[in-house]
């Protein structure tokens, strides 16, 4: 599977999750600060870039959409590397 595959896979996925299912899999796999690091460097980044505020408040959950993405990307790898060990 490539990286855009994947990446369309867990859009899907990410879009049939209820709210609640949502905040469980942040809570499992999201430390707070990390969270709080995400919010903390939008809010920098907007400032500083000028950003409208529709798009102020997307940035937080595209870096944390990109941070799980990475996640799943690196327990992907591991399995495989676990797999042909």
């Amino acid at each position: 599977m490539t990286h855009t595959e994947l990446a369309w896979e867990f859009a899907d996925l990410f879009g049939e999750l209820a709210p609640d299912q949502i905040n469980e899999m942040l809570a499992k796999n999201v430390p707070m600060d990390m969270l709080q690091f995400f919010t903390d460097y939008a809010r920098t980044f907007a400032e500083r870039e000028e950003v409208g505020d529709a798009m102020k408040k997307r940035i937080p959950n595209l870096l944390l959409l990109g941070y799980l993405l990475r996640l799943l990307e690196e327990r992907l790898i591991d399995g495989e590397d676990i797999g042909h060990a």
